[in-house]
């Protein structure tokens, strides 16, 4: 499933976006973002609370497909500015990280 796909069938706000039309191989929940540089797989969302500068590097060292921001969480015009610089895709939802994770699981993303 692309990231597109996910944003129409999840009604996710898009933050910053690049590529879209991204296939996404999964999922990682987290806040920490050295667990995140260690544990997320490339191709993955990563949903987070966090809305910061610091995103926008951690997601591309790890690749993820985008960062959903969760709880209507604030994203930074920083990290907007910078997510559009380096083509970092961020969308965010006013679900909590596990009611999102919950509708990804039954969408076929583990």
């Amino acid at each position: 499933m692309r990231v597109n796909e996910i944003v129409d069938k999840l009604g996710l706000e898009v933050i910053a976006a690049d590529s879209l039309a991204r296939e996404v191989s999964g999922a990682y929940i987290g806040d920490l973002l050295s667990n995140v540089m260690a544990r997320a797989e490339e191709g993955n969302l990563w949903l987070t609370i966090q809305g910061h500068q610091n995103v926008v590097a951690v997601a591309l060292l790890a690749d993820v497909a985008a960062v959903i921001v969760v709880e209507g969480m604030t994203v930074e015009d920083a990290a907007v500015a910078r997510a559009e610089e380096k083509g970092v895709n961020i969308l965010r939802s006013e679900l909590s990280a596990y009611e999102l994770a919950v509708k990804l699981v039954k969408m076929g993303i583990e």
